[in-house]
């Protein structure tokens, strides 16, 4: 009897190492976020998908990547990511701004995919158009009510361009863009409410055989430095199709908010005729470094193209 339980713990005990294994465990990242070199540039290429999921025709993405609010120095990090995957396995083109004149509905036009890049907006009003509308001198000869009205209509046009058909991928910070208006929360999924201090977050999928779960799928737990953000209003309903949670028991979190929800980090969701992608991942310039997150990004891009067909 002794023996027979010593075998089975042996072996519980070396399944449990196993899956320790396979955990894909970042470097703990660095405190200070310094620009993108042409090194670190050359190693998410190496690291970056070779071919697309899918195969289809390139796709045009737009890459927004003002910021009025919190400077997340991860943006111009972001930015190069997307143009390398979509560079490397020929998926799309990347064109990447800061300019909220390319949200028209004449210039989004010319695009398949809008990624919104840690957009953070100030304060309490959380509306990033107003914000540009009052800080950049180009619309100083604005009135307020102008200002107004040229933001609803920035917001109507992204709203528009994707329940029309188009997709849309939101990057950690970019929900705050427009934090306080229903629609637009309404089509990511959320609005943020605060994250606990960064530290180390473990991340899985809450599906394995989905397949925008691919990339992770035999690797086990993504373990790495991140803001753990934790969100509100429409998320409240969890109406989309979670695709990566965290662990919440281990998280230090001074509010003690962070248990009281299940907390999902990544999620896809139909809007209108459209598709969104959110994926929290990261604050952290050493989390893209994994060929893990890549591939999920790259795929994220494809499934909100309209060209991975996955349940939404």
């Amino acid at each position: 009897m002794f023996n027979r339980h010593r075998l089975a713990f042996g072996l519980l005990l070396a399944a449990l190492l196993v899956c320790t294994a396979r955990a894909e465990k970042i470097p703990y990242a660095k405190s200070k976020i310094t620009p993108p070199t042409p090194q670190w540039r050359a190693k998410i290429k190496e690291l970056a998908p070779a071919k697309p999921t899918v195969e289809a025709s390139k796709r045009k993405i737009l890459v927004f990547s003002l910021f009025t609010g919190y400077n997340h120095l991860v943006i111009p990090h972001v930015d190069c990511v997307f143009e390398v995957i979509g560079e490397k396995s020929g998926a799309f083109d990347a064109v990447v701004t800061t300019d909220i004149e390319s949200l028209t509905p004449e210039k989004l036009a010319a695009f398949d995919v809008l990624v919104l890049n840690n957009n953070c907006s100030k304060g309490k009003r959380r509306n990033l158009f107003l914000d540009e509308l009052e800080r950049n001198e180009k619309y100083k000869c604005l009135t307020e009510n102008e200002r107004q009205t040229k933001a609803k209509e920035l917001e109507r046009s992204i709203l528009d361009f994707v329940s029309s058909g188009k997709g849309l991928v939101a990057i950690h910070g970019a929900p705050t863009m427009l934090n306080k208006s229903k629609e637009f929360t309404e089509m990511i999924g959320a609005a943020f409410s605060y994250h606990p201090a960064n530290q180390e977050v473990t991340l899985r999928t809450v599906d394995s055989d989905h397949p925008l779960a691919a990339a992770f799928r035999g690797k086990g737990p993504f373990v790495h430095r991140d803001e753990p953000y934790l969100f509100n209003g429409p998320y409240d309903k969890l109406n989309f199709r979670p695709l990566l949670v965290m662990d919440t028991d281990t998280l230090k979190d001074k509010r003690g908010e962070v248990g009281k929800i299940v907390r999902y980090v990544a999620w896809i969701k139909p809007y209108g005729q459209g598709r969104v992608f959110f994926c929290s991942p990261s604050h952290f310039p050493e989390s893209y470094e994994s060929a893990t997150l890549l591939r999920f990004l790259l795929d994220g891009v494809q499934y909100a193209a309209g060209d991975l067909k996955c349940d939404d």
